[in-house]
């Protein structure tokens, strides 16, 4: 499982890669398929935007963007609209348990 904070016209302090890195480590808890997750961090003039993109078995790719004067608030909104997104993928595959893409998105690897 690996996570990626990049900036945009932006140079991504410690604190602010740390915020967003601890941030999508909660996700990765709660969504153990989730394999890789990428954090794009950018400035234009006065607005701070997060743009969240998880990537999970099955080519699932889940995406989330936010806009604000602030950059932390921006990565709360951008992880939470990734979170609510995996949530109602997750409802699709209990109402249509046929879908193999949603089958494996829940359930955590076999050990063996």
């Amino acid at each position: 499982m690996t996570i990626e904070v990049t900036g945009r016209h932006v140079d991504v302090s410690d604190s602010m890669r740390h915020y967003a890195e601890k941030r999508l480590d909660k996700l990765v808890a709660e969504f153990p398929r989730v394999d890789k997750i990428h954090a794009i961090l950018d400035i234009q003039k006065f607005t701070h935007m997060a743009e969240v993109i998880a990537h999970a078995a099955r080519h699932i790719q889940i995406e989330g963007k936010a806009s604000s004067e602030n950059m932390y608030a921006s990565i709360d909104e951008a992880v939470d609209k990734v979170e609510s997104q995996l949530r109602k993928t997750i409802e699709k595959r209990h109402e249509h348990k046929g879908n193999a893409k949603l089958r494996d998105l829940e359930s955590t690897p076999e050990e063996g």
